[in-house]
């Protein structure tokens, strides 16, 4: 026996050896229970902190994905700027005729010649916007544009479209210099 204080008081006849055994054996499962505890502490730690770096991985991963798809678009939008440079038809101030045009739902204007106009009707030039001006540019460069983003081009495609079987004004053709 370790402890003197037991020692003390079995010489004394207060307690017997059984109860100093037994008071060792509580002692003893106590100490247990308590190393269990720490490690089920430490093991619950662990698992927290596993987990807090699983989500952070995850939420980096997420981040990156982000970025490169910004990149991404970045690099597209910056080809499209250099294609529409590149490729756009000179507008002078021989240039007078208003065209409107639909975009994003909004009316938009650009200034052309009868030529222009003529080519926009038929399908041969498209409108290209950039830096929040439009451009002309011709048809196979209009449609790498589209091919990239299609919110960044306004192709008019020379087909007329489908009639309506009721449309009670079918029979009336809407003309081509019509301005509004």
């Amino acid at each position: 026996m370790n402890n003197p204080f037991q020692e003390q008081l079995l010489k004394a006849g207060l307690v017997s050896k059984q109860q100093v055994q037994k008071a060792n054996k509580d002692k003893q499962k106590k100490k247990k229970q308590q190393r269990n505890q720490k490690q089920a502490a430490v093991d619950e730690t662990h698992l927290k902190a596993r987990q807090a770096a699983d989500e952070k991985t995850k939420r980096d991963r997420e981040l990156n994905q982000r970025k490169q798809e910004q990149a991404k678009k970045k690099a597209i939008s910056a080809e499209i700027n250099q294609l529409i440079t590149a490729n756009c038809i000179d507008r002078n101030e021989q240039c007078d005729i208003p065209y409107n045009f639909e975009h994003q739902k909004k009316v938009k204007r650009i200034y052309i010649n009868e030529a222009m106009k003529q080519k926009i009707m038929q399908g041969n030039l498209g409108i290209a916007r950039i830096e929040g001006r439009y451009e002309l540019v011709p048809r196979s460069i209009a449609e790498k544009i589209q091919q990239r983003n299609e919110k960044r081009i306004i192709l008019f495609d020379n087909e007329t479209a489908e009639l309506d079987e009721n449309d009670p004004y079918a029979e009336y053709k809407i003309p081509d210099d019509l301005t509004w």
